[in-house]
């Protein structure tokens, strides 16, 4: 029986009945060692070695647990220790859930406070007196005789496991029953709530992310950032933007810690290979660099966080990052086969707006989808995504699987609709050969605006000809901008393209209003949509009435408050029906 799930809200609410009494029991028993300065540095057990502390002592304690050990045989399989159903029997019962938050004193400003992993972490998020925000994570403390026992336990579990391939996170798992009693014949004084304490952390470092496994599991996070050893690391939050936290590495232990994310990567991380891009296994991306070589602060890396659920377009309405009428148009765009281009500047979500226009596709298209990394999401069965593959071989090049390579074998499979995470090379000039054969592609670019994306494409590396704009329909400018110290995303423009005697231009459709933060629709008439209403037989006033139905679709679908993409499939269907009948 495991620990039931909490859903993270910006309140704290209550789920279960606990009594006040109960709780402030449970919360100082939990974080005993935490009450006596809330702003502390949290430890990391079994990462953290104490100056000062005699060999001799360390291992005479040590003696004394692996004794009270052996008198309780500790007998347990691998197979009952990782079973999904531990065994049918009650070692210990529960302790009772805690749902309100441990006191926090500070002078500071305090913006906000939550659950991470309830109820062993969470956070708090104050401002100082300098208007910067700092975000404190905070874990129960854990004695000396704690921190051994904890250690005896790790290398116990760790002498009989073998991990045999990369796991996601909930696919693993160690049997809380069996953790309990290990941890009970090391220490039989233990009280239970100390006890599953130590079992919290022998999750956290055995299948989790360490010392930043609780920051893995808030929503509210995009990005973790450690420039170096005895650096704060840095997070980017939804909410306050670019925060620091009261987390550090030392050198040895960022060392150790890049290598193990290299590994959850299922890549290799060396001396002769400093630096390399890799996905963890939930889905993050992750880019590392080891030792000195490439930094002169030591080892670094940087985790952009992978998002449990894809943003839909009802989600992209709802943060204002469109607005209703500028996303029918897309919906209207993407039904009727148009390809696009997303260009914006790093973390502008060109991505994740792709992923949402994907939604529009058709439910029985086909598709497929190539990445470097795998980020796009899609509710759709008729989809095959691919990714590009380093090889290494020490032999440059052999093995290498590009993303040219996997262009040119998607058009092998004619798909309807072919979707690159983002061209930046010679994969470009094959996407638009796509396109002129009758391939719908969607993909995304680095750029600030629309004529610096075509700069891009039309010079080196790129060099898409001129002549082969034609099939490109639209181009979408998104943008993370900041305002009052806080981050947001805006589609600045959604612009269409046309080639006159080789020459490229473009008309903008809609535009962001930097003062009424509106999407102002500048256009009367277009030649992407006025070919739609031809190639439907639409008259204008028809085109209008099918925007205007996407519009309010979309509009109930951010209302009713139902944006995850099981409620977006089903609303999209629903309209396509209902327009139908019309």
């Amino acid at each position: 029986m495991r620990l039931p799930s909490f859903k993270k809200t910006d309140e704290t609410t209550t789920v279960l009945s606990v009594t006040k009494e109960d709780e402030s029991a449970v919360i100082k028993e939990i974080f005993s060692e935490n009450m006596t300065s809330s702003a502390e540095k949290n430890q990391a057990p079994m990462d953290i070695k104490k100056e000062g502390k005699k060999p001799s002592a360390r291992l005479k304690k040590t003696k004394t647990h692996k004794k009270s050990a052996e008198t309780k045989e500790i007998t347990f399989s691998i197979k009952s220790l990782l079973s999904g159903k531990p065994e049918q029997k009650t070692v210990f019962e529960e302790p009772p859930q805690v749902l309100h938050l441990p006191p926090f004193e500070t002078e500071y400003e305090i913006l906000d406070r939550y659950w991470l992993t309830p109820p062993y972490a969470y956070a708090n998020i104050y401002r100082d007196e300098y208007d910067n925000v700092h975000y404190q994570m905070v874990e129960p403390k854990l004695n000396e005789k704690e921190l051994v026992v904890l250690e005896e336990t790790f290398e116990h579990l760790r002498s009989m496991l073998v991990y045999d391939t990369v796991r996601k996170r909930g696919e693993l798992e160690l049997d809380p029953y069996l953790l309990r009693e290990v941890i009970t014949n090391f220490d039989p004084d233990i009280t239970p709530e100390r006890r599953d304490t130590l079992v919290y952390f022998l999750n956290r470092n055995f299948l989790g992310y360490g010392k930043l496994d609780p920051l893995m599991h808030d929503e509210k996070i995009e990005d973790i950032t450690c420039n170096g050893a005895d650096i704060p690391i840095f997070l980017y939050h939804r909410r306050f933007a670019n925060v620091e936290t009261d987390i550090l590495f030392d050198s040895t232990e960022l060392n150790k810690y890049v290598l193990k994310l290299a590994q959850r990567g299922d890549k290799q991380l060396s001396l002769t290979s400093p630096i390399i891009d890799a996905a963890l296994p939930e889905g993050s991306r992750v880019q590392l660099t080891y030792s000195d070589i490439i930094s002169s602060k030591g080892s670094s890396f940087t985790i952009r966080k992978f998002k449990a659920e894809p943003m839909t377009p009802a989600d992209l309405v709802v943060s204002n990052t469109y607005s209703s009428e500028l996303m029918a148009h897309l919906w209207l765009a993407v039904e009727n086969r148009k390809s696009m281009i997303i260009a914006g500047g790093t973390a502008s979500g060109k991505t994740s707006t792709m992923n949402a226009a994907s939604f529009f596709i058709p439910a029985v298209a086909k598709i497929v989808s190539i990445e470097d990394t795998r980020e796009i999401q899609l509710p759709h069965v008729n989809w095959l995504p691919m990714k590009t593959r380093e090889s290494t071989s020490n032999v440059s090049g052999i093995g290498n699987v590009s993303m040219f390579s996997l262009l040119k074998a998607a058009l092998r499979q004619r798909p309807e609709y072919i979707i690159v995470g983002e061209v930046r090379g010679e994969e470009a000039q094959t996407l638009f050969q796509a396109m002129n054969t009758g391939h719908t592609t969607y993909s995304t670019l680095h750029a600030g605006n629309v004529k610096e994306a075509i700069n891009r494409l039309v010079n080196d590396p790129i060099n898409v000809p001129a002549a082969m704009f034609g099939a490109l329909n639209l181009v979408v400018i998104q943008s993370l901008l900041y305002g009052e110290g806080k981050g947001f995303r805006r589609c600045l423009s959604l612009n269409e393209i046309t080639v006159n005697d080789d020459k490229i231009a473009w008309t903008p459709l809609f535009q962001w209003n930097h003062t009424t933060d509106r999407f102002d629709k500048v256009y009367t008439h277009s030649a992407v949509f006025d070919s739609i209403a031809y190639q439907n037989g639409w008259t204008d006033e028809q085109l209008k009435e099918r925007i205007n139905s996407k519009k309010q679709a979309l509009d109930e679908m951010a209302a009713s408050g139902h944006t995850n993409p099981d409620a977006v499939e089903k609303a999209i269907i629903e309209t396509i029906l209902r327009e139908r009948k019309a």
